[in-house]
């Protein structure tokens, strides 16, 4: 099946409602929900990351295309869950402990989101044992966001504490995180942006 060009634009243009016609129109027609995810809505929000990254789309930009994916999502979810479609993978993502920001943050769960992954948002203020909770719901990668640099120190309680624990990844990211810094305290990968996160989330689960 091809790139269904008018909901691949609709998504990057933010638009719910066309969103909303072209995925109903599309599954009368037959289609099935698991192709116009992969070879549709996905790749839009991959195109919206790499404008972001390329800063030739904003935070703005990447919320309305995102609420506009999420509109697809509601209307092909149950149908994908009745047809056993598997997920890339299950990640959570949280703020880490003293740290109230957000808003990156929720860029990286809704590009994780738009790459297939199911997402546990954890949301902020996050310390080990919330983290430690999403990995006993089925968590495979933790990721770890701070904006403050004296909130980034957690981050390395946070790898070391799962250090043990071989089949959970911890990948960091925020304003002030430097992939030297993920290095240094033996984190399993880094974004700078969202885009990149979710390059070394798929990098980091093989």
């Amino acid at each position: 099946m091809a790139l269904n060009q008018q909901l691949f634009d609709s998504i990057c243009g933010g638009d719910r409602n066309s969103v909303e016609n072209i995925v109903a129109e599309s599954l009368e027609e037959g289609i099935e929900p698991a192709i116009l995810l992969n070879d549709s809505m996905i790749p839009a929000m991959r195109e919206m990351g790499s404008r972001f990254s390329r800063n030739d789309a904003y935070v703005p930009d990447m919320l309305i295309a995102a609420r506009a994916m999420q509109t697809g999502l509601n209307i092909i979810e149950p149908l994908l869950v009745k047809e056993g479609y598997q997920p890339a993978g299950t990640v959570c993502i949280g703020t880490v402990k003293g740290d109230l920001h957000d808003i990156g943050k929720n860029l990286v769960a809704i590009m994780l989101k738009g790459a297939g992954f199911e997402v546990m948002d954890l949301g902020v203020n996050c310390d080990v044992e919330k983290f430690d909770a999403a990995v006993q719901k089925g968590a495979q990668a933790i990721l770890c966001s701070a904006l403050l640099t004296t909130t980034m120190p957690y981050m390395k309680t946070v790898v070391e504490h799962f250090s043990q624990n071989s089949g959970v990844k911890v990948l960091i990211g925020g304003a002030p995180v430097t992939k030297n810094y993920a290095d240094e305290i033996g984190a399993d990968g880094f974004g700078r942006d969202a885009n990149e996160a979710v390059a070394a989330v798929e990098s980091a689960l093989g």
